[in-house]
């Protein structure tokens, strides 16, 4: 009997289990290897020669240890090709997911689950704007796109493999066009004027409620404003039992706790700050520009760090050097240096869209009233592509004023005029600030800028500062209430023009030397009627840049960035007493006593390990709700799909309620107000107690850790997921501080600029510079930023070198 015929059942099963896991092991090593070199195959390449047909003499391409790109070129078109080349190898995913967002083509990239943002951004056609701009811009703004895209085509032929989102996707990229760098603009116009006060909802709140009791509760918040020019509001008075008083009025259905706080819920998170000194607060004598532009944060990060060298076209024996960040899909340097000045934004918040409202006629709906007559719909038959499912086809019915996209309290169709959607809207005369050498020059540029309308700060070389609005779409108004959607088909009711760039208002060289803005109201009186009001912050963040500014008589780039990153929670220490007082009052419950015991150390910040400030937060959300619960039953038992007109309005009426305590507008399910801020208190203590831990482990760093991830992560397997995404992190800060950080959301850069001095000077990012994993540079500078350290304004050391030259010319 041979030796097989002796190996017991339970051997021969050993083996083959051995057999299959030696098999299973060298599959998922050839997975991985295969996953490796295609991940290394789409790396960028950093060293060598690389020939690229359409340059017209070599360019240099350098990166440092942190990736900073230095690239010089002997003029401005090659830089822009050369630049495309980089960002094309680096950041096209990105790239692409910006434009197809603002065209409303992400379904045909990504699936059904980008078909409602498609729907909302398609309705706007902005392909089909971008195109009629590129065909308007000059000569040199055109030859410009072009390059570029032709620059960024070339990268993306250049890798060995196409970029790994792609192989995930298993689709192939679509080439770049000049119209693809507009629809990148209009993408951030997307993200920049959304308003974030809704006419139409408070129109909603008017047809419930009383004009004095919706002027009230909508109401901005005085103690906070800390506006450049003008005074802060006037506080609106507290309606009386006349106006309106809940003891009386019939009851409203109760809401449900999550359709209340859906309905009430604070607008997404905002901020961006920038701030200035003048060089006579300076040891240099220069001015200090300070930025942090906050917005949603991914990896890759949104900006592209690069030192961009050129001659100047005036005088070839100068060098233009620029310092600060790109964006890529664009030839351009949004943000930073030329040597003579540094510039930075924060967004606006104007009011730069108009609810118009639709008077069809009854007896052609085709038809709708303009001024002077009636005009037919232009109705545009649109088609979404779906990956993986059938096209979705978009009827998009537009009208002199902009697409139909919404209806009014009472069914009135609702057009929107909004500035992105005219021509004027975007071009590239930001280039206009590379040669720019002092501030006067900078501000008469700023509003002719084709961007989002943005507060726009800058300093020089020589110690000046300045503030103005940038961007060349500002509109006049007239003869309309642009809180309330409007008729324009009114002779002489609308907008009638465009802020011509004389009238923009200005500041220049204030006399204590410090300016500042953080998304606030800056402006009063006839100025603050030309920009209006689209959903400003509440102010205390900017009140709190200016205390820290006028702390300090002298000025570093350093102490620029201490105020970056100054995380005292200024805003949320009455909220704070008030959440004492209540605990003091209610001590027998055991939850709010182990509440009270967790919170009797304050710290004053939004720190990582504090349990108070989590408290204070989750108590004033909570207070929130129940006061301004019986007002928004009211409203959503007419209008069922009902939010709060805008999240930083809530703040006055609700202080001043909890405060001034008027019975008649006490929410009758409450017996007194002490007893609705116990309940609010014992509801946090509950939802705190059944968290992990328990009451005293819920710390402000548990609930604000970061969650910044790559857009396809979650379409890997969990344990994939870490090398793509940034670390969970536990960071301070929160809004309403200058430090405003959120899971996904916080500084996207933050820099300290001192013209003519920039070797003091410091940017750091949240992310690296390629979206590629392999690559060295792909979280490089996390750290850093993660634990607000700065680093160089300018490259480093080379680390790589690569040298584009032009391919030879055919005979």
């Amino acid at each position: 009997m041979n030796a097989t015929a002796n190996t017991t059942p339970r051997a021969r099963w050993r083996r083959r289990l051995g057999w299959s896991a030696t098999a299973l092991l060298a599959l998922l090593l050839l997975a991985f290897a295969a996953a490796w070199l295609l991940l290394a195959g789409s790396r960028p390449r950093l060293d060598g020669h690389q020939v690229l047909p359409g340059l017209a003499a070599p360019v240099q391409v350098q990166r440092d240890a942190l990736g900073v790109a230095r690239i010089s070129a002997r003029n401005r078109i090659d830089l822009a090709y050369a630049l495309g080349f980089v960002h094309g190898q680096e950041r096209f995913f990105e790239m692409d997911l910006m434009r197809r967002a603002a065209a409303g083509e992400l379904s045909a990239l990504v699936g059904p689950a980008a078909l409602k943002l498609d729907r909302a951004n398609r309705a706007y056609r902005f392909r089909a704007l971008a195109q009629r701009i590129v065909a308007q811009l000059p000569a040199d703004q055109r030859g410009l796109l072009d390059a570029y895209a032709r620059g960024v085509n070339a990268g993306l032929d250049a890798l060995d493999v196409r970029p790994w989102e792609y192989l995930l996707l298993r689709k192939k990229p679509r080439p770049w066009t000049p119209a693809d760098s507009i629809l990148v603009v209009d993408a951030m116009y997307l993200d920049l004027t959304t308003p974030r006060f809704n006419a139409v909802q408070r129109a909603r709140l008017q047809v419930v409620l009383p004009e004095p009791l919706v002027a009230f509760l909508t109401a901005p918040d005085p103690r906070w404003e800390a506006p450049l020019q003008g005074m802060p509001s006037t506080p609106v008075p507290l309606p009386d039992a006349s106006v309106f008083d809940l003891r009386s009025a019939p009851p409203a259905p109760a809401l449900q706790a999550a359709a209340l706080a859906t309905a009430l819920h604070e607008h997404a998170v905002i901020g961006s700050n920038s701030f200035a000194v003048s060089g006579q607060l300076t040891a240099s004598g220069a001015a200090i520009v300070a930025n942090d532009m906050h917005l949603g944060l991914g990896v890759p990060n949104i900006w592209y760090r690069a030192e961009l060298r050129y001659p100047d076209p005036a005088d070839r024996a100068r060098e233009i050097t620029l310092d600060g960040v790109t964006l890529p899909g664009a030839p351009l340097l949004v943000a930073g240096t030329n040597g003579h000045i540094a510039w930075g934004f924060t967004d606006s918040y104007g009011k730069w869209r108009d609810w118009v409202r639709v008077r069809r006629d009854p007896a052609d709906p085709a038809r709708y009233r303009v001024p002077g007559g009636w005009a037919t719909l232009r109705v545009h038959h649109e088609v979404i592509e779906v990956a993986g499912a059938k096209p979705v086809p978009l009827i998009v019915r537009d009208t002199i004023w902009g697409p139909i996209m919404a209806h009014g309290p009472h069914g009135t169709p609702l057009a929107m005029d909004w500035i992105a959607l005219h021509p004027r809207a975007v071009n590239l005369d930001l280039l206009h600030l590379e040669t720019a050498t002092s501030v006067d020059q900078a501000l008469a540029i700023a509003p002719t800028l084709g961007i989002p309308p943005q507060n726009f700060i800058v300093g020089d070389a020589q110690g000046h500062i300045g503030w103005t609005l940038a961007g060349d779409a500002i509109p006049l108004r007239r003869g309309f209430d642009a809180n309330l959607p409007a008729d324009f088909s009114q002779p002489g009711v609308g907008w009638t023009g465009w802020l011509a760039p004389a009238d923009y208002p200005r500041i220049v060289d204030p006399p204590d030397g410090r300016l500042w803005t953080a998304n606030n109201r800056v402006l009063g009186g006839a100025a603050l009627a030309l920009e209006g009001n689209g959903g400003y912050d509440l102010g205390a963040r900017a009140q709190q840049l200016r205390d820290d500014l006028n702390a300090r008589q002298r000025f570093s780039p350093q102490d620029m960035l201490d105020i970056q990153l100054d995380d005292r929670a200024v805003f949320m220490q009455h909220w704070y007493g008030l959440l004492r007082d209540t605990l003091t009052q209610n001590p027998q419950p055991p939850r709010l006593r182990a509440l009270a015991a967790a919170t009797q150390t304050w710290s004053g910040r939004a720190g990582i390990d504090s349990v108070a400030y989590h408290a204070a937060r989750a108590f004033r959300e909570k207070v929130i709700e129940a006061v301004l619960a019986p007002f928004v039953a009211r409203v959503k038992a007419r209008y069922p799909h009902f939010v709060w007109p805008g999240g930083d309005t809530r703040e006055y009426a609700v202080w001043t309620l909890v405060t001034q305590r008027p019975p008649w507008l006490l929410d009758r399910r409450y017996p007194s107000w002490d007893a609705l801020l116990a309940d609010c208190a014992q509801q946090v203590a509950d939802d705190f107690a059944k968290a992990p831990g328990g009451i005293a482990a819920q710390t402000w760093g548990r609930r604000n850790t970061t969650r910044i991830d790559h857009p396809l992560s979650a379409a890997l397997p969990v344990p994939l997921r870490w090398l793509i995404d940034q670390p969970r992190t536990q960071l301070p800060g929160d809004s309403n501080m200058p430090r405003v950080q959120a899971p996904a959301f916080g500084a996207s850069e933050r820099f300290g600029i001192m013209p003519g001095h920039l070797a003091e000077s410091y940017l750091h990012m949240p992310g690296g510079q390629s979206d590629n994993p392999l690559s060295p540079y792909y979280d490089a500078g996390w750290q850093a930023w993660a634990k607000g350290q700065a680093t160089p304004l300018r490259p480093g050391p080379a680390q790589h070198t690569l040298l584009l030259v032009p391919a030879p010319r055919r005979r």
